[in-house]
């Protein structure tokens, strides 16, 4: 707030040049990803060049996607992945559901079914050998629900490339040859440049306000409902609050951090490393940065399964540890990673970023402490009361150390904020840099070609603005300060600052938590599925 009186000058100047300090960190970080976004998503990219070279030089990739749940456009998101401009014999697909029993199963055996000159299968939880049947222990692996998914499917990889690639994205025709090629070092003309250790996607959300209405042999396929209705009040519209963030305050941040690159910055929707980096860097004799304790723990993926958030830990491990010459992370710039929401509603739209935030507490505690001061309405805040309390202010623009001058810095600062958010929403959205052919599907085509989703109106992309402005800090407080349970996958985890986790049985204060030496502490990730995903 101004002052209006010396009594607590250095005081009240300190907090203000604190204020300003930060108004132009997050000027300059929102600068940084406002550039970069705009410089990489006005156009297609080049070919990727990985694909183009010697058939037995290509480098092999195993996708593997993790299911959980009817999701909207679950068909087209599994599809686009036999759908990749990259040779189909350096291609190993795998999808992963933890039952026979999950709604999503029939269309799983449906997409592999469809595309039979494809090396792809179907693995199970239940029937993984290493956690059922005879020599298995369900609890040889921790409890994250993710790893646990995905276990054998890595353990299986084919090749040394991996890339996990979350059910619910939709991933473009050239996305692999793309990813490779930043992870290998290829550039374009076939030059090659410093390889990355780890890669992934920017991830977007297409909130379909006309919900996608399942064709007769989708709903044969489907063993439980998709939520498609239409919203029938403001409580419904909770797809254009994820659709917003995703596109406005996280596209941004996530953007510039991952340009700097001073610290990892991954949401594990769809990310590419290699097998052999995380086997070594999980590994206590090999990497210096794992103690002697983990020796029991399991290797690559499964020494995850105990902790939350694992997408983030295994970004974080392998950024900080040292591979000679490769550098640490790397995004794909306009190659987004494209997911259709639909029927989501506020209180959903609530709780998942509960979770995120809840998850993301003990992972990056730093950042999750300041987060309020990145959203427009406190960012703006701290404007205002630098520019109104600062002498400096005073005395070059004439500034008044009033209520008025504060309240009117206030709103232009927020409604110049809010135009950006505008501009750099409807940009996202138009999908530019997208490659699209016969096989893309309506939500991925963007707002500016024929047959893809429509630019909403500015009252209606006010209204969800405005409404995901107000909600953050309340859901800030809740998530951050109230709490420390998450319900991830249809099962509640309580989040330990070690960031491992117990898993909270019916029965209150029952924990299952692993006993077991390797199933203490694994990593597990930040990730959407279904209804109770987290990102």
């Amino acid at each position: 707030m101004p002052a209006h009186n010396d009594q607590m000058p250095m005081i009240v100047q300190g907090a203000a040049l604190v204020s300003f300090v930060w108004t132009c960190i997050i000027v300059s970080v929102q600068g940084i990803g406002i550039c970069k976004i705009l410089r990489n998503n006005s156009a297609p990219h080049p070919k990727p060049f990985s694909p183009t070279i010697e058939k037995d030089e290509v480098p092999h990739i195993t996708v593997i996607r993790p299911v959980k749940g009817a999701e909207a456009g679950l068909y087209e998101c599994l599809a686009s992945t036999f759908q990749l401009a990259y040779p189909k014999s350096k291609l190993t697909v795998y999808l992963c559901v933890d039952s026979t029993r999950d709604p999503a199963y029939p269309v799983l055996q449906k997409v592999v079914a469809a595309y039979p000159d494809f090396d792809a299968k179907v693995f199970v939880e239940e029937q993984d050998p290493v956690l059922h049947g005879d020599g298995g222990h369900i609890d040889k692996l921790g409890p994250n629900p993710k790893i646990r998914n995905i276990s054998r499917a890595y353990r299986e990889a084919k090749g040394d490339i991996i890339w996990i690639a979350d059910c619910n994205v939709w991933l473009g025709a050239n996305s692999a040859g793309r990813m490779v090629d930043k992870l290998d070092g290829f550039l374009p003309d076939g030059t090659r440049t410093k390889p990355y250790k780890f890669v992934h996607q920017l991830p977007l959300v297409i909130d379909l306000e006309t919900p996608k209405t399942a064709t007769e042999e989708e709903q044969a396929l489907l063993s439980g409902p998709i939520n498609t209705s239409a919203p029938k009040s403001l409580l419904d519209y909770g797809g254009r609050l994820e659709e917003m963030f995703m596109a406005t305050t996280h596209a941004k941040f996530y953007s510039a951090i991952n340009t700097v690159g001073i610290a990892p910055c991954v949401v594990g929707k769809s990310n590419m490393f290699r097998k052999s980096h995380l086997e070594r860097l999980t590994d206590p004799a090999r990497n210096p940065l794992i103690p002697p304790a983990d020796a029991a723990r399991g290797r690559g993926v499964d020494y995850f399964s105990s902790y939350i958030c694992e997408d983030h830990l295994i970004g974080d491990l392998i950024f900080k540890s040292k591979i000679p010459g490769f550098k640490n992370h790397g995004l794909v710039y306009g190659e987004v990673a494209i997911q259709p929401m639909s029927g989501m509603t506020v209180a959903a739209y609530i709780a998942r970023r509960v979770r995120w935030l809840r998850v993301r507490k003990w992972t990056v505690l730093t950042a999750t402490l300041v987060e309020p001061g990145v959203e427009s309405l406190i960012g703006c805040l701290h404007m205002a009361f630098a520019f109104t309390t600062l002498p400096w202010f005073r005395s070059f623009f004439g500034i008044p150390p009033t209520w008025k001058a504060f309240g009117t810095i206030w709103i232009s600062a927020v409604t110049v904020w809010m135009v950006v958010d505008r501009l750099l929403s409807a940009k996202l959205h138009k999908l530019q840099s997208v490659d699209v052919d016969e096989n893309t599907p309506a939500f991925a085509l963007g707002s500016t070609r024929t047959g893809g989703i429509k630019k909403k109106p500015f009252l209606t992309w006010f209204a969800a603005w405005l409404g995901r402005e107000f909600l953050a800090f309340p859901i800030w407080t809740w998530a951050v300060l109230l709490g420390a349970t998450v319900n991830w996958r249809g099962q509640t985890f309580r989040v330990r600052p070690d960031m491992s986790v117990t898993r909270l049985d019916d029965v209150e204060g029952t924990s299952l938590r692993p006993s077991t030496p390797v199933a203490a502490e694994s990593t597990n990730s930040c990730r959407s599925t279904s209804k109770d995903r987290v990102d």
